[in-house]
């Protein structure tokens, strides 16, 4: 048993998507054999632990198919594909590697539910997470992630006072809800909101993240086109429901990342509110608002469609004592949660790998760039 015959034995095991083995894709970056003993080092482009578990079993069976008495340990390694750009140092994200937007051209359709879930299975995966609620006049990740009684401390990083997110479930989250009274209404022009947006970015200790989601309010206006002034997005997540009017909207969501000027590559669209299935009779499906709305929308404009959330009620419930649905182990909403989750990050890899970074916007005409 040698190096040479470890290798033959690793063109056998597949890691990516396109049916290439461990050799033809680079993968294996060390083989030591002491004795009986195997290590391998693999590196590979999928980044969740499911993956990674998956080509360490694979290795070991395969190698030990061939030698049976051979110990063998794998080192897997799932890398995060990020991005680099340049921009002015004082508008830059340094630490988080990948920003990601959950938009909706409608409210109402489960937006806030849908990042507050993604953020917490991306935690459980092993990701460092952080959300930003960019929703200024109707925040809800307080409430969500049940700090609504917290408030964000103060850091000191570089000799600079920064806010210091409020964490919970492995989440660090920092909204405009933390600053204002919950009973009252945020009456603020654009250039205000736009501002503080840019403090809860900027002026805050995030720390080392792999993920910053940021939840943005309904429709395609001011603050979303402050988002893609002010970071380099990584790409965005559309959310809809399956009825005409919000699949309208979510079109619309979608030419608004689509644009020349913009360019953010949308990663597909989730379809929340999708069926509903009664206790009583748990092998129907009553299709309430349509049926494979977002689904037929995702084939007609060519973007991934990324899965279907029921219409349940422990998702409200959960979302409204503040600990989200995901959180709850081997259930079926955890399942569901964890596979849109698994489809948004191979979608991310392949983006980082087919694309160029995405850059800041620099808008001089707005027109037709905010439609709503």
């Amino acid at each position: 048993m040698n190096k040479q015959d470890i290798l033959k034995v690793l063109e056998t095991v597949t890691a990516s998507s396109d049916g290439k083995n461990l050799i033809e894709t680079n993968s294996i970056k060390n083989v030591e054999i002491v004795e009986n003993r195997v290590l391998v080092e693999v590196n590979i482009g999928n980044p969740t632990l499911q993956a990674k578990k998956k080509v360490e079993v694979d290795v070991i069976k395969a190698i030990k198919n061939v030698f049976s008495k051979a110990e063998v340990q794998v080192q897997v390694v799932g890398q995060v594909a990020t991005q680099t750009v340049q921009i002015q140092p004082e508008k830059s994200l340094p630490n988080v590697k990948n920003i990601i937007a959950i938009a909706s051209g409608k409210g109402g359709v489960g937006k806030s539910t849908v990042t507050a879930n993604i953020a917490v299975t991306l935690a459980k995966m092993g990701f460092s997470v952080g959300i930003l609620d960019a929703d200024v006049y109707g925040p809800s990740m307080p409430m969500m992630f049940d700090v609504e009684n917290e408030r964000p401390l103060s850091s000191t990083v570089a000799g600079k006072p920064k806010i210091k997110p409020v964490e919970n479930f492995g989440v660090k989250i920092l909204s405009i809800g933390f600053f204002v009274d919950p009973n009252d209404a945020v009456i603020w022009r654009g250039a205000m909101a736009n501002k503080a947006l840019n403090q809860l970015l900027f002026d805050a200790d995030w720390g080392e993240l792999d993920f910053l989601l940021v939840d943005l309010p309904p429709g395609t206006g001011d603050i979303h086109l402050t988002m893609v002034q002010a970071v380099p997005l990584t790409g965005a997540v559309v959310v809809s429901t399956p009825q005409p009017i919000a699949l309208a909207d979510a079109r619309k969501g979608v030419a608004m990342f689509a644009q020349e000027n913009i360019n953010v590559p949308v990663f597909g669209i989730v379809e929340n509110m999708s069926y509903f299935t009664p206790d009583e009779l748990p092998d129907n499906k009553y299709y309430i608002f349509g049926k494979d709305g977002a689904k037929n929308l995702a084939k007609d404009i060519n973007t991934a469609f990324l899965g279907e959330v029921p219409l349940v009620q422990s998702i409200r419930e959960s979302g409204d004592v503040g600990h989200p649905v995901a959180l709850q182990d081997n259930t079926e909403m955890e399942e569901i949660f964890s596979g849109i989750t698994k489809k948004m990050l191979t979608q991310l890899v392949k983006r980082n790998k087919d694309l160029p970074p995405t850059e800041i916007v620099r808008i001089t005409n707005t027109s037709g760039c905010a439609a709503d």
